[in-house]
């Protein structure tokens, strides 16, 4: 005679939740803040500093003086375009995770211009170089969406491998066709003159008022456009889309050629705007921060260029704690990733509770 084994039920399960009200989502989002405040706080007492103190210079390195607050902005110009552009790619639910690339490749394509047609008029030069840096991240982007749509490609991996394609093809220009005569050995290339750097509005390069028409641009196009609609459906269902008569395949080249661009266009403001050349630093792991920013704000422009900030003050802030008290730029990186995995935990608690042994169904 057999038993039959019963199996045992674990004493808690995850289960999707009720939709929150919007109370509650800002409540867990500011708990998460405030222990990720306290959880820094704990690891950098570990390790010998005063948590008051290094919080306190971290804001004051941020905010201390005119040119230290000009650097953070300057911080938040391509991360805030960066993830403007990402977020037309997943409003649509293709996983763009291909910003660094495209990012990179808009300034390749406007480094070009800048290196060997310097003499044109200024502002022709700047528009051309801008649209070059648009076309450049926008052919970058829609690369995937075509293999996408032709042969089923997994997005998530063709554009994570193409962010290290777009890497290696600055190796080889700073190594070879464009490398400067004059580096003495090193492989580099030559900062780019005077005249196609971006014009300087209020001591920052005026890639922040870029920055701000895109925040609203993004947000028209995405809320009061047909073809922000269209984005919406294709990513609810494509086969709702396909009988409501709009051409999907379509949707997602546009869709992607335009987040490209936007990415390409912060490749501009970094490389035109920020250090005036192309180098393997030109993007510097903006575009795999600027996934974060784009889904930590739920896709919404206003928040990505709140959160861009805020992150931008965290960047400036820790830099200025590494040279204030001999920390190493791993003790930095640790307690921004302390930050960062208190508040994007917070949001599987905003759409997940657990439940306990016997319960059914989701919390309420």
């Amino acid at each position: 005679m057999t038993t039959a084994k019963t199996r045992k039920e674990p004493l808690f399960h995850v289960v999707k939740h009720a939709e929150r009200s919007t109370k509650q989502m800002i409540g867990f989002r500011l708990l998460a803040v405030a222990l990720s405040i306290v959880a820094g706080g704990l690891f950098i007492l570990a390790i010998g500093y005063n948590p008051i103190a290094v919080y306190g210079t971290i804001l004051e390195g941020a905010f201390r003086s005119k040119m230290a607050i000009q650097a953070t902005v300057k911080l938040t110009i391509p991360l805030c375009i960066c993830a403007l552009g990402v977020t037309l790619a997943f409003k649509m639910k293709f996983w763009n995770i291909g910003g660094e690339g495209q990012l990179i490749m808009g300034a390749v394509f406007a480094s070009y211009f800048a290196l060997y047609h310097s003499d044109w008029n200024h502002w022709v030069l700047v528009v051309v170089m801008l649209l070059a840096g648009m076309v450049g991240g926008g052919l970058w982007g829609l690369l995937p969406a075509v293999f996408k749509m032709k042969w089923g490609t997994n997005e998530t991996l063709l554009t994570l491998m193409l962010n290290y394609i777009a890497l290696h093809l600055v190796s080889y220009l700073q190594a070879g066709p464009w490398r400067d005569p004059g580096a003495n050995g090193f492989s580099k290339i030559a900062r780019f003159d005077k005249n196609a750097g971006l014009d300087k509005v209020l001591g920052v390069h005026f890639g922040w008022i870029i920055m701000l028409v895109l925040v609203a641009g993004v947000w028209i196009y995405l809320k009061r456009s047909k073809q922000g609609y269209e984005i919406s459906v294709v990513g609810e269902s494509q086969d709702t889309a396909r009988y409501a008569g709009i051409n999907v395949k379509k949707v997602v080249l546009r869709t992607m050629f335009l987040s490209g661009a936007i990415a390409g266009i912060a490749g501009v403001c970094q490389a035109a705007g920020s250090d005036m050349t192309l180098s393997m630093g030109v993007a510097g792991g903006i575009g795999f921060t600027a996934i974060i920013v784009a889904w930590l704000c739920q896709l919404n422009p206003g928040m990505i260029l709140v959160v861009s900030f805020l992150f931008s003050i965290l960047e400036k802030g820790s830099s200025v704690v590494q040279s204030t008290y001999g920390l190493s730029s791993d003790c930095a990186d640790v307690l921004q990733g302390i930050i960062l995995f208190f508040i994007l935990g917070s949001e599987f608690f905003v759409r997940y509770a657990f439940v306990g042994r016997g319960r059914k169904g989701g919390a309420k």
